[in-house]
């Protein structure tokens, strides 16, 4: 096959990534299409538009000035909606569409213009965690393996034909930005190993059947819910620390991000649910069936050790929560 012409569509710091990658490997894309940080979307299925943030956006308008490429803004408003720029999409005459690190379902008459349709990378292996979130959802539940799907779009969410997977592990102490990492590293490597054999490329049927949408989430999902177990809220802060806003809490009226946590199941330090206690030189919380070391958050503005923090507060047995 000869040099591909295609539409490249992402927002995120993913996305960023995986189009240096392409541009490295000499896939120079017919036009980029970028969301701004700030968009407005269907949220959780209401049926509301709501005006959100994204917390990874990267600004790929930069790589699309540095590499002469046309670059258009799709943010969900009356006019830049996909469905506005049919006319321009079909002036490129794409063989393909990437959508990655994108977070609008792409209209089966924009999927139609591409000879070879619409792609996109989800970040598992589908058919599970299909829907929002995925590396998030899949920490917060403890998996131990994960992966990334390459699949063709259809009107489904990512239950369309799968074109390639790759699995990775989960380590125990994998916070978000590691396994954010890896599900990178292996999108890379997927993505230009598909493209350089397209004449190779085959399309496999989801059991639609099997397919559980997982809904996307905002800060406000961060609070950290305390009568769960210390795996579970350990999973939880893991899941949602940086570069994401991450999982809080409320000492008295003020509220509490936690970075950076660690779990001692079976250790009852105190008869007390939710008390900060210490444990030898550890501070932090005692669960329902183990102790939570805390060890970095935010707190009134700044970030603490959150033994000095509770050392200059004179938190130690107060409840958390």
């Amino acid at each position: 096959m000869g040099k591909l012409s295609y539409i490249f569509c992402g927002a995120t710091n993913f996305s960023k990534e995986l189009l240096l990658e392409l541009i490295n490997h000499n896939f120079i894309p017919s036009a980029i299409f970028a969301i701004p940080k700030e968009f407005f979307i269907k949220y959780r299925g209401d049926g509301q538009i709501r005006k959100v943030v994204n917390y990874n956006y990267a600004n790929l308008k930069e790589i699309a000035s540095e590499y002469n490429i046309p670059c258009f803004e799709v943010d969900g408003s009356h006019g830049k909606k996909l469905l506005d720029y049919v006319e321009i999409i079909k002036g490129f005459s794409p063989q393909l569409m990437l959508c990655l690190g994108w977070y609008y379902l792409v209209p089966k008459k924009i999927r139609e213009i591409p000879t070879m349709g619409a792609w996109g990378i989800h970040a598992s292996l589908l058919p599970k965690y299909a829907g929002g979130a995925p590396l998030v959802w899949a920490i917060i539940n403890g998996e131990k393996e994960t992966g990334v799907t390459l699949f063709k779009f259809d009107d489904s969410v990512d239950g369309g034909d799968i074109i390639k997977q790759k699995k990775f592990s989960i380590l125990f102490e994998d916070t978000i930005k590691e396994v954010y990492d890896k599900a990178t590293k292996a999108s890379k490597e997927m993505l230009v190993e598909v493209l350089a054999n397209l004449d190779k490329v085959t399309f496999t049927p989801q059991d639609k059947s099997k397919i559980e949408v997982w809904s996307q989430r905002s800060s406000a999902d961060g609070i950290i819910d305390w009568s769960r177990s210390v795996i579970d809220v350990f999973n939880f802060i893991r899941a949602q620390t940086k570069p994401y806003p991450g999982a809080y809490t409320f000492l008295g009226e003020k509220r509490m991000v936690i970075w950076r946590a660690y779990p001692f199941r079976n250790l009852m330090v105190s008869s007390n649910y939710k008390q900060i206690v210490s444990y030898l030189d550890r501070v932090g919380v005692q669960l329902k069936d183990g102790f939570l070391e805390i060890r970095n958050v935010q707190f009134d503005g700044k970030c603490w050790y959150f033994k000095d923090l509770v050392k200059i507060y004179n938190f130690l047995g107060k409840e958390i929560g």
